[in-house]
């Protein structure tokens, strides 16, 4: 998918947000516990209640490798049926991979080619030659951790390096990198006062924001100092839709609680 092909959805459906298909068996509910693929039913049931509401699906791959074989499998059916009934949605794999080159590229084929996500998330911290391999894919997008939501990220993000923040020297060396287009960046809702000075150096990247919801990140923030003249921001909630409810009207919870972030966000955008 292309960054234009993503706006175009954006302005369409009135939403730039993305939801966090994140799925703990122990917190599912219980009814689907019997089915033969419980993962893969949970998410159907969420995908059907809410792809009209959201632009992005964003399965967290943890969650996934944690079951093993089934789980992985369970990812493949849940990328394979967006894909397959929702193509206008935008895909991420949450999968934060960094490595050196040769491994970056396997890291790529096996998200972009094996499984078609639009986008995968990395960790920046080896540097260019660990995350130019995902970038040379056409109309695919590496999104890269900036500034994240953790109460850890001030253990390194913002210590000083060459006069400035961490941070910011990544936002300014990606930059440079080949396909440097083709990046878009993780920054955490929590840490809404910093968006300001991250568009002087990124003014009209994408950027992936979680923490909005159960992290207690403030949206009307975030879209103060975020927003850029192509809206440029993935706003993700996981728990605070998937898990709405754990009864037998979950997907009915989660339509709710994506509506109610869909017309702040279309309040928003008009």
């Amino acid at each position: 998918m292309t960054t234009q092909q993503l706006v175009n959805e954006i302005r369409k459906k009135k939403s730039f947000l993305c939801i966090g298909l994140d799925v703990d068996l122990t917190k599912i509910p219980q009814h689907l516990l019997k089915e033969e693929d419980p993962i893969f039913a949970f998410n159907k049931e969420i995908i059907d209640a809410t792809h009209h509401l959201c632009v992005a699906y964003k399965p967290n791959t943890a969650f996934y490798e944690a079951y093993g074989l089934k789980g992985w499998k369970a990812l493949e059916k849940t990328i394979n049926y967006i894909n397959e009934r929702h193509p206008e949605i935008f895909t991420i794999a949450d999968a934060k991979r960094g490595d050196i080159g040769n491994t970056s590229t396997m890291y790529a084929k096996a998200f972009f080619e094996d499984l078609a996500f639009d986008s995968v998330t990395v960790a920046p911290y080896m540097g260019k030659d660990s995350v130019e391999p995902f970038l040379a894919f056409d109309n695919k997008h590496t999104i890269m951790l900036a500034l994240t939501s953790n109460q850890g990220a001030f253990d390194f993000q913002t210590l000083s390096v060459n006069k400035q923040e961490l941070y910011k020297e990544v936002l300014q060396v990606s930059k440079s990198w080949k396909n440097s287009e083709n990046l878009m960046y993780v920054v955490g809702a929590t840490k809404a006062e910093y968006f300001t000075e991250i568009r002087k150096i990124i003014p009209n990247s994408f950027l992936l924001v979680p923490g909005v919801g159960a992290q207690g990140g403030n949206l009307q923030e975030v879209c103060k100092y975020g927003l850029s003249e192509n809206i440029g921001l993935l706003i993700n909630s996981s728990r605070g839709i998937i898990y709405a409810s754990n009864k037998n009207d979950f997907a009915a919870a989660a339509t709710k609680k994506a509506e109610e972030l869909q017309s702040q966000m279309a309040e928003i955008l008009n």
